[in-house]
């Protein structure tokens, strides 16, 4: 049994050990200084983070999956990020997925010792046939969570690329993963509260991982989300937006061709800037494998 006070996620933090008896500007005033911390924090692990990074890419250029697995804050931070690819990159629902302990049930209701269960962890990549070409990033802010480090484990066996993200430094977690993320944040406010600052850091992880390996395989022009998906009104116009921004036209150009390309905006940007006819773009893009940049060029 792992000895909770031992990990700096469960230690109470000496600047709110009156946090009841606070005033609500004190307290604003002291969790705001305390999540300025985390940014710093994360700086100190940039070569881990981008050796992660360069290995999700490669694996994605390989046909290959990434999975986030964790459990409570962890394991639904992972699902969100995982979620949100899908409509800013265009990517396919299991391109990027995300595995909470207990299943989606466990996004809004606690699963009772889910968490504790190795093999389900195991159970629940295996469910999804992981080879070798895909990543497993597994997140748990102690460090020493039993599901993700069953999934850390089973990924191994199978020759899937394995990275551990804990908020603890020494973690349980990292003896389980080729690629090691560490990010102590320190105390929470809220002692053991590892959804403040310690769900913070891994967002902002995550939110590193996958945007810069999307970079990575072109599904960026720029600094612009070039295949973003237009399923409603607001991402419509955010899609011209970007075309317009991408090709320096103007309102009414971005709008015919968005249309001429089938709201393909990857599509619409190569046939602005090389007045191209679709099919001609469209295979110009395709040899280019989606680099817009290539493409044009």
């Amino acid at each position: 049994m792992m000895n909770l006070a031992s990990l700096t996620t469960e230690t109470r933090n000496n600047k709110t050990m009156h946090l009841d008896e606070m005033s609500v500007a004190e307290f604003a005033q002291v969790m705001n200084q305390e999540d300025q911390g985390v940014p710093r924090s994360i700086a100190q692990v940039l070569p881990a983070i981008t050796e992660a990074i360069t290995i999700i890419t490669a694996n994605f250029k390989r046909g290959g999956r990434l999975f986030y697995i964790g459990a409570g804050t962890s394991g639904r931070l992972g699902v969100l990020d995982a979620a949100e690819c899908v409509p800013t990159f265009g990517t396919a629902p299991e391109m990027v997925q995300g595995l909470i302990a207990g299943g989606m049930t466990a996004m809004t209701v606690a699963v009772e010792g889910a968490e504790d269960n190795a093999q389900l962890g195991a159970d629940d990549l295996k469910a999804h046939q992981l080879n070798n070409n895909d990543t497993v990033v597994g997140i748990a802010a102690s460090g020493r969570t039993p599901y993700v480090i069953g999934g850390l484990d089973y990924a191994q066996s199978v020759g899937a690329a394995t990275i551990s993200l804990a908020c603890n430094a020494n973690a349980e977690i990292s003896k389980h993963a080729k690629t090691v993320i560490e990010v102590p944040v320190g105390p929470e406010v809220l002692t053991g509260s590892t959804r403040l600052k310690a769900g913070t850091a891994q967002k902002l992880v995550l939110n590193m991982l996958s945007t810069g390996a999307m970079v990575g395989i072109g599904k960026v022009y720029k600094n612009l989300m070039v295949d973003v998906r237009p399923t409603n009104e607001k991402l419509v116009e955010r899609a011209k937006r970007i075309i317009q921004q991408a090709t320096d036209c103007d309102a009414e150009t971005a709008a015919q061709n968005f249309e001429a390309a089938d709201q393909d905006v990857k599509l619409a940007i190569v046939m602005t800037l090389t007045d191209l006819d679709k099919t001609t773009a469209k295979q110009r893009l395709k040899a280019a494998d989606g680099y817009v940049k290539k493409a044009i060029d």
